[in-house]
């Protein structure tokens, strides 16, 4: 009797161990993953700054925080990545962790849609223009300009 219940006990612990070992890995995985996308973002790359203000604007993998989400655009945006240009423009248009500023939304949504490939274009081309029926003429005009003169890096 004592033996069946020993077997029990080490079958019970035995599937709980199972059970904790792929989540212990998918932890280690995910962690992994998040100090190879900070590395890389602290190098420069901008999808992987881009993906770390993913991460800061949804809460998902790190703490919910729209100023940090809007200075990792920032940085990827000041380097022409189309993708984090466009999500930089929503968070000025709905003034998240920055200031509402239409203008410079708009800046930001056209510059993405000029960079980005044929399939994302539509859609950042819609955006920005329903962003525009909020606008002045005087103010897309200023942000018009502002897109055109716009330099990487600066």
């Amino acid at each position: 009797m004592k033996a069946a219940r020993w077997i029990m006990f080490f079958a019970a612990a035995g599937l709980a161990a199972a059970a904790i070992a792929p989540a212990q890995a998918a932890e280690r995985k995910v962690a992994i993953t998040s100090s190879n996308v900070f590395a890389a973002a602290e190098r420069g790359d901008p999808r992987a700054q881009t993906q770390i203000g993913f991460m800061h604007e949804t809460g998902r993998g790190l703490p919910q925080d729209y100023m940090l989400a809007a200075a990792w655009y920032q940085r990827a945006a000041q380097q022409g990545y189309p993708r984090a240009q466009f999500l930089l423009g929503l968070l000025y248009n709905n003034g998240q962790g920055v200031a509402e500023d239409y203008v410079t939304a708009h800046m930001w949504l056209n510059l993405a849609a000029a960079g980005a490939g044929a399939s994302e274009r539509e859609y950042y081309l819609k955006v920005r223009n329903s962003l525009a029926f909020k606008m002045t003429v005087a103010q897309v005009t200023a942000a018009q300009w502002r897109a055109r003169h716009w330099r990487p890096g600066l």
